[in-house]
């Protein structure tokens, strides 16, 4: 069974963006740029990755098969000149899913099943063998937050991904009016090294959502 301590920062936040009321996730349309920044804030993190002038700067490789998540995003920024954060933050999330949807799934937390909509278009659903660790995971984000704990006693991958999910805007998560309330809670835990991915986080899921809107589309 998979456990905070030995699953990887994206694959948690992908179970954070489950509904464990609907059985389903949510935000699909940032879920993408989400899974890209909590690697990125990973391997920030662990001293993998460093910011130089706002740019993404390798250190050392990160331990793991090459197939894993974190060490198939360190290459891609190893191997390409130094380049902001928000565009390794779009960066082929597509690849980056599918990574952090074996993790899951090796680890038995998830099953993910492929399907056509409409018996056209191939669509992948994606559902909890055990909600328990969702749950857990999100209350352990949400008391990050709401909890009265000085910011620098709260898990640094947990403040991580709370600051992470305020900027992807995950409604399963924080409310708009939740998000608000706790601006400046979020922003502390959110800062430090990790700043530079929570914002490039924050600018790109804007973006979209602005692109949305003057197209007439939404996002899930």
């Amino acid at each position: 069974m998979m456990t905070d301590t030995t699953s990887t920062l994206p694959a948690r936040a992908l179970l954070l963006a489950f509904d464990r009321r609907k059985q389903k996730l949510t935000g699909k349309g940032q879920l993408g740029h989400l899974l890209r920044a909590a690697a990125l804030a990973e391997l920030v993190l662990h001293g993998h990755l460093t910011d130089d002038g706002d740019k993404a700067h390798p250190v050392t490789a990160p331990p793991g098969p090459a197939d894993s998540v974190l060490r198939h995003v360190w290459d891609q920024i190893e191997q390409d000149p130094p380049r902001a954060w928000r565009r390794w933050v779009a960066k082929d999330r597509a690849r980056t899913m599918e990574l952090v949807h074996a993790e899951l799934v090796a680890a038995r937390v998830v099953r993910v099943e492929r399907h056509r909509v409409l018996g056209l278009f191939p669509a992948t659903r994606v559902t909890l063998r055990q909600p328990h660790v969702a749950r857990r995971l999100g209350e352990q984000v949400g008391r990050a937050v709401r909890g009265s704990q000085p910011v620098g006693r709260v898990d640094r991958e947990i403040g991580a991904l709370a600051a992470l999910a305020s900027a992807a805007q995950l409604a399963a998560v924080f409310s708009g009016r939740e998000r608000r309330r706790f601006t400046g809670r979020i922003g502390e835990l959110g800062g430090g090294s990790v700043a530079p991915v929570v914002t490039a986080l924050r600018k790109a899921v804007s973006a979209q959502h602005t692109a949305a809107a003057h197209s007439g589309g939404g996002n899930g």
